[in-house]
């Protein structure tokens, strides 16, 4: 399979804050709209993207459309921007960044602080708070006013590139789940499926997991997978038993997170499906954060067989994440070919 640099680049360019993912929802109907039976969106914003089974079952596959970004709180007399996030921030991490301003008109501004020539030894020593950071357009008040309101939301400004063999962007999480999910999408477009499939590009997951959990509602599914980035942690400074994943050791199947204690089935299954196709794969077991798994597991009637297919990714949240291209394609092959033979398990309790 051929990497597609290209749509990667793309996705992750187009702006979604929780709540205000419209522009990268008309993109993923835009792919997506030829590869499934039916096509459609609810009242939260979810995409879903039904293809026909042979059997009666339905299966999930959730992947977030949303990125981390912050929402308008107040415009000073000088034209200085306030905003509250909208998804978990390092603050230090807002240091010297570009965000776009989402209003009438697409505005740049910079996050800025107090300059550290005029700071106190104790607010130099000091961790860095998120009230500490404004936004500087450039512009006086009553240019900021024509174009940007109370409520606008706010991404931040990045640009894709490659490094080596791994690819670098904001956003990887979770666009490169929405990639894979397209790329997945492509390879099963004229493969007949054992079960019902849904494959939802959920919203809101950065603010608490609520697009899959309305989604996993209306659907009911009998199986479930989500799809999202995790930790690698395969740095400097860091213990074997610390980095929960690494680059270009394969796609993770997860075994649990904070939100979700996979099904054992699913896991196993997972593991002996990677196997039989000669996917490279590793363990995850992420102690901290939570994915669009739990409301699929949960969100149902009498709950589903879930597990996860997890993107090893370094520098998460922030807008340098980084992620291999060979543990990408991986995740490809193995979420295709475990949604084809999903009938194949004995899925009893044993």
């Amino acid at each position: 399979m051929k990497f597609n640099s290209k749509l990667l680049a793309e996705i992750c360019k187009t702006p979604g804050a929780p709540g205000f993912e419209q522009k990268i929802r008309e993109l993923v109907i835009k792919e997506v709209k030829s590869l499934a039976d039916h096509v459609e969106t609810d009242n939260l914003g979810n995409v879903y993207c039904y293809k026909k089974g042979q059997k009666s079952k339905k299966v999930m596959v959730a992947a977030h459309m949303d990125e981390i970004g912050f929402i308008v709180t107040h415009i000073d007399d000088r034209g200085f921007i306030r905003f509250h996030t909208l998804g978990g921030f390092d603050p230090k991490t807002l240091t010297a960044q570009r965000v776009i301003i989402h209003g009438k008109k697409d505005v740049i501004g910079v996050m800025a602080s107090k300059p550290i020539h005029v700071m106190t030894d104790e607010e130099r020593n000091k961790v860095a708070k998120l009230k500490d950071y404004f936004i500087d357009t450039g512009l006086s008040k009553k240019e900021v006013e024509k174009y940007i309101t109370i409520g606008n939301p706010i991404t931040r400004e990045r640009e894709y590139i490659e490094l080596g063999d791994c690819v670098n962007s904001k956003s990887l999480d979770n666009r490169l789940a929405v990639f894979i999910l397209i790329e997945t999408l492509k390879k099963l477009k004229n493969t007949t499926l054992p079960y019902d499939l849904y494959a939802v590009f959920t919203v809101q997951e950065e603010v608490g997991i609520r697009g899959a959990n309305v989604s996993a509602l209306k659907i009911n599914p009998d199986f479930g997978f989500g799809l999202d980035t995790t930790i690698a942690f395969d740095l400097p400074g860091a213990s074997n038993h610390e980095m929960i994943t690494k680059l270009n050791e394969g796609v993770a199947i997860k075994i649990m997170d904070a939100s979700t204690i996979c099904d054992y089935r699913m896991v196993d299954y997972m593991k002996k499906t990677a196997d039989k196709h000669k996917i490279k794969w590793q363990p995850e077991i992420l102690t901290a954060g939570g994915t669009d798994t739990a409301g699929v597991q949960r969100m149902t009637k009498g709950g589903s067989i879930a597990g996860a297919v997890s993107i090893p990714t370094r520098h998460l949240h922030q807008v340098i994440e980084m992620a291999h291209k060979n543990d990408i394609l991986a995740a490809v092959e193995l979420l295709t070919v475990s949604l084809s033979e999903l009938d194949t398990y004995d899925w009893s309790f044993v």
